[in-house]
């Protein structure tokens, strides 16, 4: 069964949107393998429109220029694109597709595919959302950079039940940069605060 990892660049105070605004002074090589991870890996590319339609914009242009990043660019093109979308959309970059049907049931058939292979995500909040609750995302890399941002999406909406998750790995960049990834866990249970205060350090008597 193949694998989903869905990466994002995240504020320290949980904003995912518009990342171009903020994150590019913590770029440096390390992030750039971590970018690497998720989709330079990925046999399969999984996006949500408006995230297809940044990339498209961006990568056929930087691959025709033959730039630093025309090798990624080109790594990217030659990928499969599969793009959510309720509208009916037409494409110029190659090896796009549209995802067709109900998202949940054609996500769990894509990974139920022949191979093991990985299916990266990049961006696509609103996707990385309900896969989360479908529990289907295997894998959740989160860049967590030093900087509040103070406006904007955040990644986890308010007022829905709680996804309980379980840390894999974790790195701290030069930057500052937390590269931390998440897989699904079981539920958090029932503890209360009598049963946390067993931990708490006790004070020598006097």
């Amino acid at each position: 069964m193949k694998t989903i990892k869905a990466g994002l660049f995240i504020s320290l105070d949980g904003v995912v949107e518009a990342p171009d605004q903020w994150h590019f002074p913590y770029f440096n090589d390390e992030m750039g393998a971590a970018v690497d991870a998720t989709l330079g890996a990925a046999d399969v590319l999984l996006l949500g429109r408006r995230t297809y339609d940044s990339f498209a914009g961006a990568w056929p242009d930087r691959e025709a220029a033959g730039g630093d990043d025309a090798p990624f660019a080109r790594k990217l093109g030659d990928t499969r694109k599969i793009v959510v979308s309720r509208q009916r959309l037409q494409f110029t970059w190659r090896n796009s597709e549209q995802l067709r049907g109900d998202l949940v049931e054609a996500v769990t058939a894509l990974k139920k595919e022949p191979g093991d292979g990985t299916i990266g995500m990049s961006g696509s909040v609103s996707v990385v959302r309900q896969l989360l609750d479908a529990g289907l995302l295997d894998e959740l890399h989160l860049l967590v950079h030093p900087i509040a941002v103070r406006r904007g999406m955040r990644l986890f909406d308010e007022g829905l039940p709680p996804i309980p998750l379980t840390l894999i790995s974790s790195q701290v960049f030069q930057t500052g940069v937390l590269n931390l990834v998440y897989g699904p866990a079981g539920p958090g249970g029932n503890a209360t605060y009598e049963d946390a205060k067993a931990h708490l350090p006790s004070t020598p008597e006097q």
